[in-house]
């Protein structure tokens, strides 16, 4: 039986990529406009919007910064997440600027032996979520229309990704661990200010030589992006031609329907299977109509797994390693199984209370709508913060590796 499971995948991948290129060929219209969309997403919204993070945090890696943290943060993520002090650049980098950076400097860790396989697994597994501005933004004021929403997918989607990263903990707890060996003899910060030192050393790169490296490293993975993002968008309506979306909605239509909840919701959940703005902006066009508690929690769960384009970004460059997918995979359906429950229940109550809040008590950050221009032409507040977070960021690191020098050389 095993000997024959290898011919049976590649006949079923050799099928469905024939079927694929039937489709295409069959429906080019569809094919072209599909591809357009999807890399106007990309040049609009994702280009803009990751490639300075990308940049920065590549720069930031090869100035030592994550050897820092790792000093610094050691006793809080190895005890809590069973994750090594320098996972915590991961940790505030995906959380800041969403998928799929975390496994990006996930590879990059492994790379640099500064994480082990299993810890890379755990580590990748809950720091992989979507940025503050995409749920906020977006997704809140965008198709919600409403701050208030906004503020609950925000506190769901990060309590949920927490717990998620206390259940991977558990993962592959006998798996190789990064030693750790803490000189007591000296302070933490002496010493991270050391390491960052002696990383960048290591690291041998001239500052040019290190930001030109960044940005060609990074607009590699760009390209990655937009062509799973293209390719994700056509076959989106591809699948929408042959009726197969039609039929997986039937037929979550009926599961749902089987456990008491609206057949509705089926389609937002079929988009959101494969793409997570679609599916956020399916589900936002039922708030009107079904139960808000229902319509959030829907939206969160879509948000948590995030979409099989964003699951085929992460598979890609894990593979650049012997960091598994599965774990993965299995922390992304816990993660939209928990986002889905939270925020039916903890998630509307908060919401209720907020309903007697006046908006103009809601932080002006809640307000502000990325989809009505291209992130080209966003307002100079915007620009100008989220330079001054790179610019500071960068700042203190150079700052910080000359302290250690000098420290280093007394």
């Amino acid at each position: 039986m095993r000997a024959i499971k290898p011919y049976v995948i590649t006949i079923l991948f050799a099928v469905c990529s024939f079927v694929l290129a039937a489709s295409l060929v069959l429906f080019p219209d569809t094919s072209f406009l599909a591809a357009l969309r999807g890399l106007k997403i990309w040049w609009d919204v994702v280009f803009p919007a990751l490639l300075p993070f990308f940049i920065t945090s590549e720069i930031l890696l090869g100035l030592g910064l994550a050897h820092f943290m790792g000093i610094l943060l050691e006793p809080l993520m190895r005890p809590i997440f069973n994750i090594p002090g320098p996972g915590s650049f991961v940790w505030t980098m995906g959380f800041a600027s969403g998928y799929p950076i975390s496994a990006k400097l996930t590879v990059r860790l492994r790379e640099q032996k500064l994480i082990s396989q299993a810890e890379g697994e755990r580590l990748v597994s809950y720091t992989t979520t979507a940025d503050p501005v995409f749920i906020t933004g977006a997704v809140a004021i965008g198709f919600f229309s409403n701050a208030k929403v906004g503020l609950i997918l925000l506190i769901c989607h990060y309590t949920t990704a927490i717990l998620v990263g206390f259940i991977m903990a558990r993962h592959n707890r006998n798996g190789e661990r990064t030693p750790y060996l803490p000189d007591t003899s000296r302070s933490t910060l002496y010493r991270a200010l050391t390491a960052m030192h002696h990383a960048r050393l290591q690291d041998g790169r001239a500052f040019g030589k290190l930001m030109g490296d960044a940005v060609m490293t990074s607009l590699h993975t760009q390209l990655l992006l937009g062509g799973f993002i293209l390719f994700f968008s056509v076959l989106l309506d591809l699948f929408t031609k042959l009726k197969v979306i039609a039929l997986l909605s039937v037929l979550l239509g009926n599961v749902l329907s089987f456990f008491g909840y609206p057949v509705e919701a089926a389609q937002a959940f079929i988009y959101g299977l494969f793409e997570v703005t679609l599916g956020a902006k399916e589900s936002s066009e039922l708030f009107v109509s079904l139960s808000p508690a229902f319509v959030m929690a829907t939206a969160s769960a879509i948000l948590a797994w995030g979409g099989l384009s964003v699951h085929a970004q992460v598979a890609s460059m894990l593979a650049e390693t012997d960091i598994r997918y599965r774990p993965f995979l299995f922390a992304r359906l816990c993660h939209a199984a928990f986002a889905f429950l939270f925020t039916y229940t903890i998630g509307a109550f908060l919401y209720g209370k907020l309903q007697n809040t006046a908006q103009s008590a809601l932080p002006v950050w809640l307000s502000y709508d990325p989809t009505r221009d291209s992130l080209w032409t966003l307002s100079s507040s915007w620009q100008a913060l989220s330079l001054l977070v790179c610019t500071g960021t960068l700042l203190f690191t150079i700052i910080s590796v000359r302290i250690g020098a000098w420290l280093t050389e007394k």
